[in-house]
């Protein structure tokens, strides 16, 4: 089922560092992808908004659906005069 890819194995061969780090060699690549998906997430606008502009809002829209449901927020009482 697994067949071991010479053209893959090869090209793996080529990160350096085997020696010393083994098969953890590829760590310090994953944490750099790791920090430019963060960093395109915080500064890259599509449309208005990045990210965390919408992650913010729907967290806030939980939490007022929460309060509802729990009874802390009621809709349509009359205001005081």
């Amino acid at each position: 089922m697994f067949y071991k890819n010479k053209t893959i194995k090869d090209l793996l061969s080529l990160v350096p560092g085997k020696r010393r780090l083994g098969m953890y060699r590829f760590l310090p690549i994953f944490f750099c992808i790791g920090g430019v998906m963060e960093w395109i997430m915080i500064n890259v606008r599509i449309g208005r908004e990045t990210f965390y502009d919408v992650y913010r809002r729907k967290r806030s829209e939980r939490e007022y659906q929460q309060k509802i449901a729990d009874g802390l927020i009621v809709l349509n009482q009359p205001a005081a005069k």
